[in-house]
């Protein structure tokens, strides 16, 4: 009797294309859900940054009785607020090596002006400055609602109503407007650094024009033509966080998040914060809680948000 003969059937290049076709379709369902979990999980290292900053300043007010300041020493280059919280968040090493009695760039202060810190990075910020910016930044102090001078306070210059402005200390006392209703800091996202690329949400465009109050700012700096190259002002936001200047640590609530950064004649600014976070911004208040704000949030109640005693 013979033994039976089995043919061993294998897949057809139908079913072989059936199946590759079955597993694109699962990896395409699949993969925005594994992108927005990897979001959300970026979101809340970016939120829980801001929330360690809000606890350094506090920590820092308790010392010394006041947010940490601005330029003392009244150069145009002067070094951050940012240096200053540096031993609050277990940076004391490097706090021990700025030279505070220098510009940010003097040779003294290279190894700080270049040092990545990742208490000051968004994770969920993919933009990568050249590598001679230096540390790069992505929390801004709230310098007020008011369009202000670039330096947020050149010697003579009215102060702003925000926390931070040249030689000036603000206490917590001064806030009237109380801790819970008033920015500290809030993300912005850094840019290329390369003014022959447009970069709509992270580049500082000029308008050409003077406006007289925050609603002409707004008009103004959205009728620019972002693609037109000769309207940049500033491609190189974000650093280094060792360096107080708009472009680099503070911001303006003038325009509502996610919106346009735009700087005016004669030297007047409008920088405004905005991230990668799907419709917002997340914003650190001086009581040290941290909100999402929608970038379609009333922008009259975004102002008054950046107002240390505008009684709202």
């Amino acid at each position: 009797m013979k033994a039976l003969k089995y043919r061993h059937r294998g897949f057809t290049l139908i079913e072989l294309l059936v199946v590759i076709a079955i597993i694109a379709i699962l990896i395409a369902l699949l993969l925005p859900a594994v992108q927005q979990a990897r979001e959300a999980a970026r979101r809340t290292q970016c939120k829980n940054n801001l929330k360690q900053l809000g606890l350094a300043i506090h920590n820092y007010h308790d010392t010394h009785n006041c947010i940490p300041i601005a330029d003392v020493n009244g150069t145009v280059t002067p070094v951050s607020a940012h240096a200053r919280l540096l031993p609050y968040i277990e940076q004391a090493p490097l706090y021990s090596l700025v030279d505070f009695n220098v510009p940010y760039d003097h040779v003294n202060n290279n190894l700080p002006r270049t040092t990545e810190l990742p208490a000051f990075r968004c994770p969920s910020d993919p933009t990568k400055l050249p590598a001679t910016v230096g540390g790069r930044n992505n929390y801004y102090w709230n310098a007020g609602n008011g369009i202000v001078m670039y330096a947020s306070g050149a010697a003579g210059q009215p102060a702003t109503n925000g926390v931070i402005f040249h030689n000036k200390r603000f206490r917590f006392n001064d806030i009237t407007d109380g801790l819970s209703n008033t920015a500290t800091m809030a993300e912005k996202l850094t840019s290329d650094g390369s003014n022959g690329i447009s970069s709509p949400k992270t580049d500082t465009f000029a308008p050409g024009t003077y406006p007289n109050n925050a609603n002409e700012a707004t008009q103004q700096c959205n009728a620019v033509d972002v693609t037109d190259l000769s309207r940049q002002g500033y491609s190189n936001v974000g650093g280094p966080w060792l360096q107080q200047y708009h472009s680099t640590n503070q911001y303006n609530h003038v325009l509502p998040p996610n919106g346009r950064s735009c700087m005016f004649p004669p030297g007047r600014i409008a920088t405004t914060v905005n991230s990668q976070h799907i419709g917002g911004v997340q914003l650190l208040l001086c009581d040290g809680s941290v909100r999402f704000l929608s970038e379609n949030m009333d922008v009259n109640t975004w102002r008054n948000l950046g107002s240390i005693d505008g009684g709202e």
